[in-house]
């Protein structure tokens, strides 16, 4: 798969799904199956354009939804769903500026698109004044994609957070046709974690503005843990979001590796304890109730 930055001219001609992809849930999915099985049959180059930051970063930064996905956890899933050429947009001021004719040009002229793929709810150019509509007037072949439903429920990106921040991962994983998962390289930390007797893998994260926080069971590489995502209330000066997580009965190194963790199950909030053998207790606590997670779980 090839990643371009900018609008090189493309020589073949390509069915491009356009949006921003975020969590990459059902509908998202639905959306790239339809794109790979129609450049299978027509023989054409399947694309993806995707922006970032997301355009409700740019426009209102205070307001923006939590991230769902990183850029690269987008690409990996691109990848693996078969897109040979994704275009990674910046999205500033220039971009969104420009009229829905001056995009209309780039997908036409230099990215060959001989499809456009998109929602039905799609909106482009200053002022949002492009639509789908506007694609066909202009001669564009659109394919465009119908909403998908999960008991009754329109399956958006915003559902997912909103499952996310409620604690409801059974919910958000039926919308994502997987477990919630973040992934990051593990970074060295304070150590704090291996005095307490509980060693972590600090794993660095590409956002900063999580879906959830919180104490949770967790798979890190399909290994049973308990993790904790948020700003460690009981130390002081941590003000930067951490995914500290504990693989249990693991002595390997995990430095400098590149990780998934997935979650299954939401164990508490956050909270601040009188100090550290309070809060080396109550990591007792949350690893044993991981663990009987787990094992519940593989009961069935």
């Amino acid at each position: 798969m090839k990643i371009y930055r900018h609008f090189p001219q493309a020589s073949q001609p390509q069915a491009i799904a356009i949006g921003n992809f975020d969590g990459m849930h059902l509908g998202h999915q639905a959306l790239l199956r339809q794109l790979i099985a129609y450049t299978q049959t027509y023989k054409i180059t399947p694309a993806v354009m995707t922006f970032e930051p997301h355009p409700r970063e740019f426009f209102t930064p205070q307001n923006a939804p939590a991230r769902l996905a990183s850029m690269r956890e987008k690409l990996e899933y691109f990848a693996e769903c078969g897109v040979q050429h994704v275009y990674v947009q910046r999205f500033n001021q220039a971009f969104a500026g420009q009229s829905p004719a001056s995009f209309m040009q780039v997908l036409r002229d230099q990215l060959n698109a001989n499809v456009v793929m998109v929602g039905e709810d799609f909106c482009f150019g200053a002022k949002r004044a492009g639509s789908v509509q506007t694609l066909i007037e202009h001669g564009f072949n659109v394919i465009p994609l119908p909403e998908v439903q999960l008991q009754g429920e329109r399956v958006s990106s915003t559902l997912v957070r909103d499952a996310l921040a409620a604690g409801d991962l059974l919910k958000a994983q039926a919308l994502l046709g997987r477990p919630y998962s973040i992934s990051g390289k593990v970074v060295h930390g304070a150590k704090l974690g291996r005095q307490l007797g509980f060693p972590t893998a600090n794993v660095h994260m590409r956002h900063e503005r999580p879906a959830l926080t919180g104490v949770y069971a967790v798979k890190l590489n399909n290994l049973p843990a308990v993790a904790n995502l948020g700003n460690r209330p009981t130390l002081e000066g941590i003000p930067k979001l951490k995914l500290e997580v504990h693989v249990f009965d693991f002595n390997g190194d995990l430095y400098d590796q590149h990780v998934h963790v997935q979650f299954f199950h939401k164990l508490r909030d956050e909270q601040k304890f009188a100090g550290l053998d309070a809060l080396k207790a109550q990591i007792a606590l949350d690893a044993l109730q991981a663990k009987q997670y787990f094992t519940a779980d593989e009961r069935g």
